[in-house]
């Protein structure tokens, strides 16, 4: 069962000018349980995807979708302090930068314990008080933070970059929710603590049944610990299937350039030679192509890019793309 289905939603930034279509009908599913990875280039609307599925972005950002249905209900159908109301009680996100989502005029302990569902609690005022911090202790224990005594009286400013990170999976846990959105959730540190927080998501996902949305612009680190993938280019969907099948036969031209880019794939070729990459860069939002917005780097572009392919389907793993690679395995 889909807890999350949204269908060609399209996110447009509204200026005193011309709107711009800043994500491009793109559509996303989650079932109860997927560990899924959303990749893209940075600059490929991501963050922007998953801050508009839980509710955060401002006024300038309109909001559209076809479907978008958590759990069988239409959000489109209900006020927007509704949807946000249904989506904070069971969807979390840890964002991409944590030193600036922390409250920096208060200790870490004051803001998990505040962060700690009052459902959880039981008894009295004064006996809740103390099950607040028991419940503060226990989540920074769970994501690995062993001196719990320093790491509560401290502010954020005395912590570093990796252990902010941590205390944002603490307080994103402190919920209990059915589906993590992971906003590059290991961009500050260092391999060593990337592998711990990898494989303490991916226990949460087996004991706890919990779903997780992994945003990355690395496509091989994601392929470890997802099941599924979609793949994301300057705000439009370009693919999605089987993680095994997008790493091993992607049908996009854009998928094939990040699996040939990245060094799994180039074990064979001359040491210090280099990676393959497309061509110039990802497009501004004020200078955005019309039709595949692939297609000014495409190698395979032709007059046909400048209209926007349509989703194909081929057993379940989608692409679109005007003149795809299925027919080249």
């Amino acid at each position: 069962m889909n807890i999350l289905d949204i269908r060609n939603l399209s996110i447009k930034l509204v200026t005193s000018h011309k709107p711009i279509l800043a994500v491009d009908r793109v559509s996303l599913t989650m079932k109860e349980g997927e560990v899924r990875g959303l990749v893209g280039e940075s600059g490929s609307g991501k963050s922007l995807l998953a801050q508009a599925i839980v509710g955060v972005l401002d006024d300038k950002w309109q909001v559209d979708a076809d479907r978008f249905h958590w759990r069988g209900i239409d959000l489109m159908r209900v006020s927007i302090e509704e949807r946000k109301k249904i989506i904070s009680k069971d969807v979390a996100m840890i964002f991409q930068e944590p030193m600036a989502c922390l409250d920096p005029t208060t200790t870490i302990g004051a803001q998990l314990e505040e962060a700690v569902d009052h459902e959880q609690l039981t008894g009295y005022f004064w006996q809740k008080k103390q099950q607040r911090k028991l419940a503060a202790v226990n989540l920074l224990h769970k994501v690995g933070i062993k001196h719990h005594e320093i790491c509560i009286k401290s502010y954020p400013h005395q912590l570093t970059e990796a252990l902010c990170q941590r205390v944002m999976i603490a307080m994103a846990l402190a919920k209990r929710p059915l589906l993590l959105i992971a906003d590059e959730p290991t961009a500050a540190m260092e391999s060593t603590n990337q592998n711990q927080i990898f494989r303490l998501l991916a226990s949460l996902n087996q004991l706890k049944n919990m779903s997780i949305l992994l945003i990355s612009h690395d496509l091989e680190n994601v392929t470890h610990w997802t099941n599924t993938i979609t793949v994301m280019y300057s705000g439009q969907f370009v693919e999605a299937g089987t993680t095994q099948h997008i790493f091993n036969k992607p049908y996009h031209p854009y998928t094939r350039a990040l699996v040939d880019s990245s060094p799994k794939a180039n074990m064979q070729i001359p040491m210090k030679s280099r990676l393959m990459t497309l061509p110039g860069s990802i497009p501004i939002l004020q200078h955005l192509p019309i039709g595949c917005r692939l297609g000014p780097r495409c190698p395979k572009a032709q007059k046909a890019c400048v209209q926007a392919p349509n989703v194909k389907n081929y057993h379940g793993h989608q692409v679109s793309c005007h003149y795809s690679l299925k027919g080249s395995y």
